[in-house]
């Protein structure tokens, strides 16, 4: 299977050239085809290829040398081993089916813009596939920068709205600050051990080779990718870009929230374990922010009235759970987290586009209300990514935050108690969500009401197939205490041995276990039918007042990022622009230029057209020049 790795990537990225290429020619229905071919037929090779990691192959293809100075060398190359070809999976697999509900929901779309759209969409699966794909940081880094360029594209798609084009600024300009921690840390490991490389045969990589780092090195490289971390997966400080990447087409929201861009610094770290393991300080600082960032957004979430926007923060909130994953060394629970979530989150971001579809592009909850009559499909498939998310048995989201959480307890009792204080909030915000939007009255206008109807069958499938996913993918996680063998933990222990043999092992009873699971399960059951208790008749119409005004507006945080970073800076720039821009480097090369004009208008007496002029000044030349050879040499 070696052979075909270059298949992965090398389809979406066809897609987006002839999308993007002739976007003029294609008529309407072709771009949607193309994109969503191009997409499955990645996702069947990645099938193929993970059969083929299952069975314990491991693949490494070295394309070409992409960076050669004498004995120094960065391969373009591509690693498919256990973890990268369940990324591939999620990748493919998840962006498929937002690719066929794109379809319908972008249908309204003209022409050369519909192509223009899916254009962005295969080169955004294309540089995720690089990021998970790359057997090096470099690689990995062409992949990182790569989703940034396109989430910026998809998030401004609507380029006449200059909110949404300012929303788009602020992704890439925030990811920008997180990516030169990224690319500081990769300076560093070639610096101290003269490659970049995962692995090689030689057992010359960075993973090979981390005795060779010391603590401080190990501190410092790891705090710098977390810092990358922080900016591509929406952490503190650098969270506040992905609510704002709602201004995007929904679907798009579905790819950056679920299958790609946000895992990026999960899968970052993931694939560095080694070097976490090693810095505790670093762990700690990975689950600490992850507390705060899963704390502070299921607080914003609480007083959302935007569907998309309880979504967004739930997001973060999601990340930052994975992040405590990753922090207490739960590798296995973080990225499996990292699975549930593409499904669950994915479901619920489609089933939001379903709602939005059918209100004719209307997004506020309060205007809703009673939906399920009239949207039986998105409103059952809806249901079920509510249940997942919350944490609620059988379903997927139960059994992935479950590992977290004992994780946490193990590391830090602090740290649990503080996550089941996070999953109390999450049940009850996203059952407020479900409970305003599809339980009680309609509370729409009556052109609205009338327009109701259930999407099209490219939107429902999709639906459909990820509810399924959601509901059931919790199986490939069931923890031995449950009487299961967690056959997702088995296939990435080769990924995470090394990493196994270094930490400090933390076992829990069994006992323990039944207590933590009955704890946070009974506590999500709660909150979720308070809120259902609470919102399905009566919904929260009135302005938020005090803390809730607060919460409404975000802690205020994007206005204290504009008053300390942004206006200081917007000053300092019109202060370069006003004063040394136009006082100081305009004068000094508008005065070179007046200089010159000035000599050449004082040279030109010399051309009077006079021989005697001339004659006379041949003659003092040549005095001038004997002068010069036989005095001043002397």
């Amino acid at each position: 299977m070696s052979k075909f790795v270059f298949l992965v990537p090398l389809f979406p990225l066809i897609g987006f050239l002839i999308n993007g290429l002739f976007r003029k020619q294609l008529p309407k229905p072709l771009p949607g085809i193309i994109g969503s071919v191009a997409v499955l037929a990645s996702f069947i090779v990645s099938v193929l290829l993970f059969n083929d990691v299952r069975n314990g192959a491991i693949h490494v293809v070295n394309l070409f040398d992409f960076i050669t100075v004498k004995d120094f060398s960065i391969p373009f190359s591509f690693r498919v081993d256990q973890l990268s070809s369940l990324f591939l999976l999620v990748i493919t697999g998840v962006g498929f089916l937002i690719h066929v509900y794109s379809t319908s929901y972008m249908h309204e779309e003209e022409g050369p813009h519909f192509s223009r759209y899916f254009a962005y969409l295969n080169l955004f699966v294309f540089s995720m596939l690089l990021l998970v794909m790359g057997n090096n940081y470099v690689i990995m880094f062409i992949g990182w920068e790569g989703v940034g360029l396109c989430s910026y594209l998809l998030i401004g798609y609507w380029f006449k709205n200059t909110d949404y084009n300012n929303a788009a600024k602020k992704a890439f300009i925030m990811n920008r600050i997180g990516d030169v921690g990224f690319l500081l840390a990769i300076f560093w490991l070639l610096n101290k051990l003269g490659t970049v490389t995962y692995y090689t045969p030689e057992q010359t990589g960075v993973l090979d080779l981390f005795a060779k780092l010391s603590t401080t090195d190990l501190t410092g490289i790891t705090l710098l990718l977390f810092v990358g971390a922080t900016g591509k997966s929406a952490q503190i400080p650098l969270y506040t870009w992905l609510p704002d990447a709602m201004a995007g087409p929904t679907p798009v929201s579905a790819l950056i929230h679920a299958a790609t861009m946000v895992t990026a610094g999960i899968y970052m770290i993931a694939r560095s374990n080694v070097l976490y393991t090693l810095a505790p300080v670093s762990q700690t600082v990975v689950a600490v922010i992850g507390l705060a960032t899963a704390i502070l957004a299921a607080t914003i979430a609480l007083k959302q009235n935007d569907i998309k926007k309880v979504l967004a923060y739930s997001t973060v909130s999601q990340l930052g759970y994975m992040f405590v994953g990753l922090g207490v060394g739960a590798y296995t629970g973080a990225v499996f987290h990292v699975m549930t979530h593409a499904f669950f989150k994915a479901l619920l971001f489609l089933g939001a586009g379903s709602v939005i579809h059918a209100m004719h592009h209307e997004q506020d909850i309060r205007n809703m209300g009673g939906l399920y009559k009239r949207l039986p499909i998105t409103h059952l498939t809806f249901l079920i990514g509510c249940i997942a998310i919350a944490g609620i048995p059988p379903f997927s989201g139960f059994f992935s935050k479950d590992e977290i959480l004992g994780a946490a307890y193990a590391a830090n009792p602090i740290y649990w108690a503080v996550g089941v204080i996070g999953a109390i909030m999450t049940a009850f915000y996203m059952f407020r969500l479900y409970a305003t939007t599809f339980l009680g009255k309609f509370r729409g206008t009556h052109e609205q009401e009338h327009h109701l109807h259930e999407s099209p069958a490219s939107m429902t499938i999709p639906l459909i197939t990820l509810a399924i996913l959601a509901a059931g993918s919790g199986a490939f996680g069931v923890p031995e205490v449950l009487g299961g063998q967690h056959r997702l933990e088995h296939f990435l222990a080769p990924i995470f041995a090394t990493s196994e043999k270094l930490k400090e092992a933390h076992h829990l009873e069994h006992n323990t276990e039944y207590m933590l699971m009955g704890i946070s399960v009974a506590v999500a059951l709660i909150a979720a039918v308070w809120a259902l208790l609470r919102f399905s008749k009566k919904p929260d119409l009135q302005e938020a007042t005090g803390l809730g005004k607060v919460l409404e507006n975000k802690w205020y945080v994007d206005e204290l990022y504009n008053t300390i970073i942004v206006k200081p800076l917007n000053g300092f720039a019109k202060f370069l622009n006003s004063f040394v821009e136009k006082d100081v480097i305009d004068w000094v090369v508008n005065g070179v230029g007046r200089l010159v004009n000035y000599f050449s208008r004082q040279v030109r007496l010399l051309q009077s057209g006079q021989v005697g002029s001339y004659v006379l000044l041949m003659v003092l030349s040549i005095v001038v020049f004997f002068v010069v050879q036989f005095f001043v040499k002397k």
